[in-house]
This record gives structure tokens, C-alpha cells and sequence, in this order.
């Protein structure tokens, strides 16, 4: 039996509650729709972490930061953790990536045979945060919220630039899949950086929105004292203080942001259409790395547990996996194990050491049991922060700071803490003895604080003298593209062609 093909759609900070059964009514993205209603929805999927590189490790691996060392945008990715590429590439699958995946350290393949283009972000350690230095801003990798002050249209942007160039070797490359040069099953893998901020957007896009009612957030600013201990640590790393930010600043940073998902629906579309007019099968897969608050409670960005950070779109397009909406909550952790029991491929080797489970069953009508679990312990961090989604239930655990459990079908924007009220200290009581099983939090922090300490030693020790960096080179081979004196014309132009002549 053939295995299936395998095409995944991720992109970068996309809010989940902007997904609760697909894309929102009101937002422009017809291709979403689309791929939307031949899919299972998973409305409540969560994160394992808030923040790029450890949520994309985690994704791709289906371990916790705690597992792979990936604490934060800066950490390394070790070689010896198996990916889904690897998994899949092992099995007889050609594995491909155009675009980002915020890979740091000297491996810049994880596992993919190919990479289309560079990275958008550094892969050394300089974006390293340290615990020892409490409330320091590192101000030239720190996000600050001129991301809301100078949001608005643009026609080129650096990340409108990588994006383009994403979409652009992504067709190319689906197009080369159906010219059948290589017999192999593949999977290709294209990652966006878009909506992430910068809030800016191409005029075409922003023009769609110029009537939305969605501009303002649900849960306005709050002051800062009102705050939980967390929030304000993200306020501060923000460097909020530096800034006015007016409703006329949010309303723009939403509109360019909701402009940004219908510019990526349509770079998706192009992707789609390529598949379409080849003729070619695949599995679909469309997921975000972690969300952005939006100006919600006054935060933006992400490096929270709150559901506009912590909450991600997540379908599944595949034969096997029934269309519609499943309301259980599951993780990004999620994704490998899903994808590997899709291409009947076998995990047994490494299951112990999972931390996801396989979400074919839950799409056939099964039921999941296991909470779903997030780490956070990068900038804007002290100690660790951990959270369980259990049910109805989300509860938070740092210890710098009181707990937090909410109850997210009576107070889906998180207003209300009950962790400190009487009638829910059975349900506390509960979830505290679940964390505290899954997790040592002394022994997490103490990892966390080796790992920074070392990083620092041998980034600035990489940075004295000759320094060459461990970002992705692309290799194009242009003595093998188009046409060359070794190359045989007629076959060539026979091969290069879909469909082939009479």
C-alpha cells in the first residue's frame, strides 16, 4: 500500500480563538474556508510553549521544552531528538521545508532533506535571556511595543519579503513533486512567518477590514498593579513604560494583523492551486506555532498562558480523520504522532519518551483523558511557569507566583482566578497534585539557569575573533537548473513539462 503524501501549512502567531470552528465568519480567507470544511477542526488546541523556537522544537519532536532543552529562542535543538522529517524520512519519505522553523544551533535540517530557503531568525545563542539578571531588557532582541505605534500599511516588508520567497519555492517545489522526478511519498512543509508582528500590511489586505467590527479587544487595557505577577513581567519586558499606546494604535495593529491572515490565505491558495492543477494527493495539515493577545487585558505578542497567546488553530485534512470540529482540548505535541500513525509509520521506539498522542482516534469519536500541558521559561520568565488544560479547567503553576485556575466555559476571557476561592479548592487541590507529579519545578529551574549560564560562555567566546554562523545557507545548484551543455534538450524539456507531451 502507497503512503500518503503530506503537505503542512504552519504559520507564526496566529491567535486560536480567531479559529473557533475554522476562520472566524468574518475574516477574508476563502482558501481557509475552504480547506476548513474538508477538515477536522481541532477548536481547542493549545501550545506546549508560547514562544517561537521551543513551541516549533516541541511541534516537530512531540516533547515538552523540558525534554528537548529548547527553554527559548536561543536554546539548541539537539541533533539526537527525532523529528516528524526524521520519522517520516526514514520510512521512504522525501522531506522538504520552505521556510522557518527557528532552528538554533549548527544542525539546520532536523531531519528535512531539503530546505528551500534560509531562516528568518538568528540560529546562535545572542537571544540567550538570563535568569540571574531579573528585570534586564536585552533592547536590541526584545520585542517593545513599537509593533503597535508604527502598525499600518506597508507594500514590502522584511517579513513580507521572507514570506513571498516561502510561497514562491513552495509552488516551485510542488510542481517539481508532480514532474514525478523522485518516486518517493513526500512531505513538504511550509512555514510562514506571518501574522506575526510587525502589524504591518499590503494596502490590498488592509482595505478588506475597513469596516471590521472586531478592531477594538474583548477585555480592554487593565492597569498595571491589576495585573497578575506574570503579566507584569511581560509589561516590563515590553518596555511598556517607553510608550502611549492609543485605541487608534490597537485599532490599526488588529486591522494590519486580521489583513495578514488574508495575505497568507492567499500565499496558502497559491500552494493549494499548484497541488490541484498537478492532480496530486495529500494529507493536509495547517497548524500555528502560538498565538498573539492582541491587546487583550493590554498585552500583545504572546509568552503567556492566556488563551489568545496559548491557543492555536489546528485542522487536519486527511481520509482517515472525520471532518468537523472536535471540542477536546489537545497540544501541538500532538502533531508527530498524528502524522506518523497517518504514514503508518511506528513510534514504539521512542513512545515512552512522547509527550503527544495520535489524534486519529479522537477524530474517529474516541475520547482523550490526558491533559494537555504548556511550559514557559524564556524572557519575561524568572522561573518556569507550567499550565494544564483539563477539561473545562486551565490552571497555572510558577513558583514566583500565586496559582491560577480558571474555568474557561464560564469565563472563556480568563477574568476570573478561582484559585483562592472555597468552593473550587477540591479542583485545585486536584490539578496541583497532577502538576506537581508531572513536573519538579526546582529541578526545571535549575536546568533552565545551566543551560542560559553555558550559552552565555560560548556565545561571546563565538563572537571574539572570526565568527561564522550557523544560519541556513540554500544551496542552488545553477549548473543543474534549466538548461546546460551535459543536459540532453529533448529530455529535458520532456521532463520539466506537467503533463508530459504525446
Amino acid at each position: 500500500m502507497s503512503k500518503p503524501n503530506i503537505l503542512i501549512f504552519m504559520v507564526d502567531q496566529l491567535n486560536g480563538t480567531l479559529f473557533p470552528d475554522g476562520p472566524a465568519e468574518w475574516l477574508h480567507a476563502p482558501n481557509l474556508k475552504k480547506l476548513a470544511s474538508r477538515s477536522t477542526r481541532f477548536v481547542n488546541t493549545y501550545t506546549a510553549s508560547p514562544l517561537c523556537a521551543p513551541g516549533r522544537a516541541s511541534f516537530m519532536s512531540g516533547l515538552l521544552p523540558s525534554r528537548t532543552k529548547v527553554f527559548d529562542n536561543a536554546a539548541e535543538f539537539a541533533s539526537d531528538i527525532p523529528t516528524y522529517a526524521h520519522h517520516l524520512r526514514r520510512a521512504g519519505y522525501q522531506t522538504c521545508l520552505s521556510g522557518k522553523m527557528h532552528f538554533v544551533g549548527p544542525d539546520q535540517m532536523h531531519g528535512f532533506e531539503e530546505r528551500l530557503t534560509t531562516d528568518i531568525y538568528p540560529a546562535d545563542f545572542g537571544w540567550t535571556p538570563d535568569y540571574r539578571k531579573p528585570g534586564e531588557r536585552i533592547d536590541w532582541w526584545y520585542h517593545n511595543m513599537s509593533s503597535v505605534t508604527q502598525s499600518g500599511v506597508a507594500e514590502i516588508s522584511n517579513q513580507m519579503e521572507y514570506d513571498d520567497e516561502v510561497a514562491y519555492h513552495a509552488t516551485r517545489k510542488v510542481y517539481d513533486l508532480a514532474r514525478a522526478r523522485d518516486d518517493r511519498p513526500w512531505c513538504l512543509t511550509v512555514s510562514f512567518t506571518h501574522p506575526h508582528d510587525p502589524y504591518v500590511a499590503r494596502r490590498k489586505y488592509w482595505d478588506l477590514y475597513e469596516d471590521c467590527d472586531h478592531l477594538l479587544p474583548d477585555v480592554p487595557a487593565m492597569e498595571y498593579d491589576d495585573h497578575d505577577p506574570h503579566s507584569q513581567r511581560i509589561f516590563d519586558a515590553n518596555d511598556w513604560r517607553s510608550f502611549n499606546i492609543t485605541k487608534d494604535d490597537i485599532r490599526r495593529s488588529r486591522r494590519a494583523y486580521f489583513a495578514n491572515i488574508s495575505y497568507l490565505d492567499d500565499k496558502i491558495g497559491e500552494v493549494m492551486e499548484a497541488l490541484e492543477t498537478t492532480r496530486q494527493e495529500a494529507i493536509i495539515l495547517f497548524v500555528s506555532d502560538h498565538g498573539d493577545m492582541l491587546g487583550e487585558r493590554g498585552l500583545w505578542f504572546k509568552m503567556c498562558f492566556y488563551e489568545g497567546s496559548a491557543r492555536v488553530p489546528l485542522m487536519v485534512c486527511a481520509p482517515e480523520m472525520a471532518q468537523g470540529a472536535v471540542a477536546a482540548p489537545v497540544s501541538t505535541l500532538d502533531v508527530t504522532p498524528t502524522l506518523a500513525e497517518l504514514a503508518g509509520v511506528s513510534l514504539d521506539e521512542i513512545a515512552p519518551w512522547v509527550d503527544g498522542e495520535s489524534l486519529v482516534r479522537l477524530a474517529q469519536g474516541g475520547e482523550r483523558s490526558a491533559p494537555v500541558l504548556m511550559e514557559y521559561a524564556a524572557e519575561a520568565s524568572y522561573a518556569p511557569l507550567v499550565s494544564m488544560r483539563y477539561g473545562k479547567w486551565k490552571y497555572v503553576r510558577c513558583t514566583l507566583d500565586p496559582d491560577q485556575l480558571f474555568d474557561l466555559e464560564a469565563d472563556p476571557h480568563e477574568r476570573v482566578n478561582l484559585a483562592s476561592v472555597a468552593a473550587h479548592a477540591g479542583t485545585l487541590a486536584q490539578l496541583q497534585a497532577k502538576s506537581e507529579a508531572r513536573w519538579d519545578l526546582a529541578v526545571f529551574d535549575a536546568a533552565v539557569r545551566e543551560s542560559q549560564a553555558r550559552r552565555w560562555v560560548v556565545y561571546e567566546a563565538l563572537r571574539n575573533g572570526d565568527y561564522y554562523p550557523w544560519d541556513y545557507q540554500p544551496l542552488q545548484k545553477a549548473s543543474e537548473r534549466y538548461m546546460r551543455n551535459h543536459l540532453d534538450l529533448n529530455t529535458l524539456e520532456d521532463s520539466a513539462r506537467f503533463p508530459r507531451g504525446e
